[in-house]
């Protein structure tokens, strides 16, 4: 592979990473407020946080197609959450809407980046198939 599209190739898949790493800290951070708020929305926290992290460490160590587009759904089912939190709710686990703040506006963003570095390393076959770990020589 020429050495442009394998800079492409890990950059894209750096992006990936750190959106992950940064969306699972901040999901991480608020969930034990969120569960003061009821258990089912601490819980959604958590488990975003918990998928976020898991991703990033399985991209970072043993990348694969389908654990890119794990990442790219993952990202994209938390922006639409959001987006559902702050208009109508989330039913049952939180109904009333909520106020939109900018550390979830800049979350969403990240989220957003990763989201279009996922969707374009999988729409670009000749950069992800042979995804490299960290640490590997290709």
């Amino acid at each position: 592979m020429p050495n442009e599209q394998r800079w492409v190739r890990e950059r894209g898949m750096n992006i990936v990473i750190l959106a992950c790493a940064i969306s699972a800290g901040i999901h991480g951070a608020l969930a034990p407020d969120h569960f003061e708020e009821g258990f089912g929305t601490g819980l959604g926290f958590g488990v975003a946080a918990i998928a976020a992290a898991v991703l990033a460490a399985v991209l970072t160590y043993r990348p694969t197609q389908l654990m890119l587009a794990a990442a790219g759904i993952v990202f994209a089912g938390l922006i639409a959450s959001y987006a559902f939190a702050v208009t109508i709710g989330v039913p049952v686990l939180h109904p009333e809407p909520e106020v939109v703040d900018s550390l979830a506006l800049a979350t969403k963003a990240v989220e957003a980046v990763g989201l279009a570095a996922a969707v374009s390393l999988l729409h670009q076959p000749q950069l992800s198939f042979g995804i490299q770990p960290k640490g590997t020589s290709a």
